[in-house]
């Protein structure tokens, strides 16, 4: 498959996936920016903003389940790169340093979550 397919360009608040959403990719912030964000009725609540180099949508392409978070590209002219499920396990496979990138980032997005939940438990 052509690179330029994998790559996507969005404007500032279009929506690159919806929480609940099924997908089987994730992707990387090849320009411009990302916002992570919990949606509910009318409110938005940006849980993290993203740039350059930056990936999001792993733990659906992980485990296949629905997607935790909306993503809303946040500036101008937003380029990501799509990685499908037969790629990313490709990747992980045959790149050590790919398979560590992905749990050193998910363990920091772990820790910081624990962090928050702890904060809002023991005010």
């Amino acid at each position: 498959m052509a690179i330029e397919r994998c790559i996507n360009e969005f404007d500032v608040g279009d929506v690159i996936f919806e929480e609940g959403s099924t997908g089987r990719e994730l992707f990387v912030v090849l320009d411009g920016q990302v916002e992570i964000a919990k949606i509910n009725g009318g409110s938005k609540t940006v849980i993290v903003t993203l740039g350059k180099g930056e990936f999001f949508g792993e733990m659906a392409v992980i485990d296949g389940s629905s997607r935790s978070a909306t993503a809303i590209a946040a500036s101008p002219h937003t380029r990501v790169m799509r990685i499908n499920h037969a790629r990313f396990v490709y990747l992980v496979s045959q790149q050590p340093a790919f398979a560590l990138m992905i749990m050193d980032a998910l363990s920091k997005r772990l820790r910081a979550s624990n962090a928050v939940t702890f904060r809002a438990a023991n005010p």
